[in-house]
């Protein structure tokens, strides 16, 4: 394929319309920001004539110096019962300031005249006015044919009448929408080309949404009838269940179907693009998405991880790295000693194959995992695991007690309560600390306390801060005498890392998975301080 393919990009719009979904004033300027960076070549901010804040955004981004990117606004074409100059949205489209103006069309009769409530000959003239308007203003307009394909396939003659009077009067992309998202790759790709054999001079684009999970499919089936246009949003966001994932789409435009796209440089930052996005729009990153997912190159049973070890392409698509991302080897049950020993690697610790130490490790890990642990997500509680049976760690304290106390005051309307936590704990030289703090609650309690026990001694901690806190109930039918996993993700500003602890009791759980969190920053930081040492 040697054609040139432009991303389109409606995060911003599209995307937003995803239930959960929602960016402030703020994010919207970092994620155009990261996707111009990225070098997508369009980003569609929003509708002016209807939503105030993609009004605000385009006023905003006037003064942007963006490097690849054009920033479009999204409208319609004009109302029936007004003329095009009048036009309110066609008003508010030319007042955003921008250079590419996208206008949605109906390209099915059947929303012609059930939808628009006008004739099917007055739909096409909407569409040729609006676009020779906006083309007379000095803009470069692209028409979005809305119901594309089942207009398609319902009337194929009309739908092609609607985009051939758009193209006639300057549109410079015809973009084909399944806007309902529910044809099949074979559909769009006839229906591609039936546009492209009627109108061989024009541009055409692809909009499709997942509503039958064909989303991608479908795109990449429509690139490979000739659209040379593809618009899609990061992560598959949007209404519903969502628009074309572009995060999916690139990587396999360009290392599958062999279009360049963005720059190697751009590709490898795919996954931090969209991991960025997931947080702005205050969404978790899916950890099973294709390419950038953290379970995309994660292994988990042994004699794949020990061929991954051996020759990375056996159950790699892609080398990882490609797209920003890397192999993770997962020890669990169903995991062998190769497992064990790449996972060591990664942690930078040497076990010999054949050696007690090893068969101890792969043992222990087995009957813990046996008990409800899972170091799938853990891998500072598992290297400390490993670094304890090499008898190489060294214990920073040791908790000898704890008690917590929650008080609830049943009486108030908002049922406020206040925990309160006393720790004590033993330091390497033998000293003892016992100390109180209160908490939002008994885990935020304990927290403070062991804090407040440890920062003299140890003032790195007060870098330390817990990014999430997750429980997980693993027997339901034990009911309150259910085992409880709970995994806790840490951060000291430069670097992440996730401990888990089990137990029938909630906060014995998070004890260990906190105390774990605790000795890894601590066993982190004196490594580093030992190298440092060692250099000067």
């Amino acid at each position: 394929m040697k054609q040139k393919i432009e991303l389109y990009d409606t995060t911003l719009r599209d995307g937003a319309q995803g239930r959960q979904i929602k960016f402030s004033s703020e994010d919207q300027l970092r994620v155009v920001k990261a996707l111009d960076e990225f070098g997508i070549a369009y980003i569609e901010g929003g509708q002016p004539g209807s939503n105030p804040k993609a009004a605000e955004l385009f006023e905003r981004t006037k003064d942007m110096q963006l490097k690849h990117a054009k920033m479009a606004a999204f409208g319609s074409t004009r109302h029936p019962k007004s003329a095009v100059e009048d036009d309110a949205n066609i008003k508010a489209l030319l007042q955003a300031g921008t250079e590419v103006i996208t206008i949605f069309a109906k390209s099915s009769r059947l929303q012609a005249k059930e939808i628009l409530r006008v004739s099917l000959d007055e739909n096409i003239k909407l569409t040729g006015e609006s676009v020779a308007y906006l083309k007379a203003q000095g803009k470069r307009v692209i028409l979005d044919g809305e119901h594309f394909f089942d207009g398609f396939f319902d009337d194929n003659e009309y739908a092609l009448s609607v985009l051939e009077e758009g193209f006639n009067n300057g549109a410079e992309v015809l973009v084909l929408c399944d806007t309902n998202g529910g044809r099949l790759p074979s559909e769009i790709a006839a229906a591609t080309r039936a546009v492209r054999e009627r109108l061989p001079k024009a541009q055409v684009g692809i909009h499709t949404h997942n509503d039958a999970g064909c989303a991608v499919a479908n795109s990449l089936a429509a690139v490979e009838a000739g659209a040379v246009h593809i618009q899609g949003t990061i992560n598959g966001y949007g209404e519903r269940t969502g628009n074309a994932n572009l995060v999916t789409i690139i990587p396999t435009i360009q290392l599958k179907m062999g279009v360049k796209l963005v720059s190697d440089k751009q590709l490898a930052r795919l996954t931090h693009l969209s991991n960025l996005v997931a947080e702005l729009a205050n969404m978790n990153p899916r950890e099973s998405d294709p390419y950038v997912g953290r379970d995309s190159f994660t292994h988990k049973g042994g004699m794949h991880a020990d061929a991954v070890h051996k020759l990375k392409s056996s159950y790699e698509h892609i080398e990882p790295e490609l797209v920003g991302n890397r192999t993770h080897i997962a020890v669990s049950e169903v995991a062998g000693r190769s497992s064990l020993l790449q996972k060591a690697e990664d942690f930078g610790i040497k076990l010999d194959r054949e050696s007690s130490e090893t068969k101890e490790v792969l043992k222990r890990v087995k009957e813990m995992e046996s008990e409800g642990y899972e170091f799938e997500g853990a891998d500072a509680s598992l290297e400390l695991l490993m670094r304890r049976a090499q008898g190489h760690h060294k214990n920073f304290f040791k908790i000898l007690g704890y008690r917590v106390s929650v008080e609830s005051k049943l009486s108030d309307n908002n049922g406020e309560s206040l925990s309160e936590a006393t720790v004590k704990v033993e330091l390497p030289d033998g000293s003892q600390m016992h100390t109180a703090a209160e908490g939002a609650g008994p885990v935020d309690a304990l927290n403070n306390a062991l804090r407040k026990a440890l920062e003299k001694n140890y003032p790195e901690l007060k870098d330390v801060h817990l990014e999430d806190y997750k429980v997980r109930i693993l027997d339901g039918q034990a009911a309150t005498r259910a085992k409880t996993r709970v995994f806790i993700e840490s951060t000291d500003g430069e670097t992440e890392w996730d401990t888990v602890g089990v137990s029938e009791n909630i906060i014995a759980a998070s004890v260990y998975a906190l105390t774990d969190s605790i000795e890894y920053k601590l066993y982190r930081t004196s490594t580093k301080s030992a190298k440092s040492k060692k250099c000067t």
